[in-house]
């Protein structure tokens, strides 16, 4: 029986497991594992009756790589699907490496004093991964993931070299409240408030925080101002992508968002910095995820579409191209389907079809890798028929 172990529970974790129990043929068994095993239980109880997948619960505390060992070991599984949070990569990481057991995630490791997010630490595994003969794919979400396995796709079929390309994260979405973030609230404001950053000529150059601002008319959502921001995918596909002169990341925020981010952060409720509150220590940061809407809550009420994608320019024989990869994802269409916004259903899904690629041994590989490095035609295949089909545009209108 091939089987997967799923830690987490959250919005994406929700869609990956609907994704799975959609898949029985591959995951023939999954374990749902997280800090709350009641979430779990509520999840196995809803999804068990709709699919021929076997599925199991646990509780399981992801930081501590003993509890973590202990469960493996005893499901036995062929791949552990990391969708807890960034925080606890190198934990469940160190415990796939003790079982000799293959690991996927979407996002990578970020150490929780400092809001910093690079491969660095998970890269340094590379040797330990490749001798143990199991593979860590890093990055299997929509941005960073999907866009590597775009990146890729369009290096194997449309390129003979790519020198720029622009990574355009819209959501279009409108949830109805004055202030709330659409994936969990202390990543999110963590990416938003932190200082921008791109690659050009092979160095990191540092803008400050929504310095750089662009606005594009996206296709299915119509105009959005954008603004760069660093993103983890830019460091891997500076490396692994042929011919790479600059590469950028930008998303769109509206403008109610970030009046309210810039009150919040004048008053110091973004700091991640500890202080002392009725005899007690508190990160503002996490109290104000307390207080913000649930992400999961946000599905109903979303109404609108997501646009994501990469505009590449570079060369083909000899001469220029341009070239737009896309996907456009409605937010009510996925919560007709799996309950949830686009905004999971976009990380959700690829985390299922990254999971896919390493069980049925499309991929296979043994070191650490990011989702670029391999084949990228099996995932596109995957994509369209897992509910995230995408276009291309030949003639893009290009990010000045």
């Amino acid at each position: 029986m091939k089987k997967c172990m799923i830690i987490g529970c959250g919005g994406v974790a929700s869609v990956a497991i609907h994704k799975c129990c959609q898949n029985s043929e591959v995951f023939e068994g999954i374990m749902i594992a997280s800090r709350t095993k009641s979430k779990c239980d509520a999840l196995k109880e809803k999804l068990q009756p709709t699919t021929k997948t076997v599925i199991e619960t646990a509780q399981v505390n992801a930081d501590n790589v003993d509890e973590l060992i202990a469960l493996i070991e005893s499901y036995k599984p062929d791949v552990v699907l990391n969708l807890a949070l960034p925080y606890q990569d190198l934990t469940i990481m160190d415990a796939c490496l003790a079982t000799k057991t293959h690991y996927v995630d979407t996002a990578n490791y970020e150490p929780l004093d400092t809001a910093k997010f690079e491969y660095k630490w998970q890269w340094a595994y590379r040797e330990k991964f490749e001798k143990a003969g199991i593979t860590a794919l890093l990055g299997s979400g929509f941005d960073p993931g999907v866009t590597g396995v775009f990146s890729a796709y369009a290096m194997k079929h449309e390129f003979d070299e790519i020198n720029y390309i622009d990574i355009l994260d819209c959501n279009g979405g409108d949830h109805g409240y004055p202030f709330a973030t659409n994936f969990n609230p202390e990543i999110n404001i963590r990416e938003v408030s932190a200082k921008g950053s791109y690659i050009e000529d092979g160095k990191w150059v540092e803008t400050e925080p929504m310095e750089i601002k662009r606005v594009y008319n996206f296709k299915g959502v119509g105009e959005k101002d954008m603004y760069l921001l660093h993103h983890e995918e830019l460091e891997s596909l500076a490396l692994n992508i042929k011919g790479i002169k600059r590469i950028r990341f930008f998303m769109t925020f509206g403008q109610s968002y970030l009046t309210h981010l810039k009150c919040l952060e004048n008053v110091g409720m973004t700091s991640i910095e500890p202080i002392m509150y009725e005899g007690k220590e508190i990160v503002p940061l996490q109290f104000l995820k307390a207080v913000l809407p649930d992400p999961a809550s946000l599905g109903p009420r979303t109404v609108g579409k997501t646009n994501i994608g990469c505009i590449f320019t570079g060369k083909k024989d000899g001469k220029d191209k341009t070239y737009y990869l896309y996907n456009i994802c409605d937010h009510q269409e996925c919560y007709k389907e799996v309950g949830s916004q686009a905004i999971s259903y976009t990380t959700g899904v690829p985390a299922m079809i990254g999971a896919m690629m390493i069980m049925n041994g499309t991929w296979n590989k043994a070191g650490v890798y990011n989702i670029e490095e391999f084949d990228p035609d099996p995932f596109m295949e995957a994509l369209n028929k897992w509910g995230l089909p995408w276009e291309e545009d030949f003639n893009p209108t290009l990010v000045d």
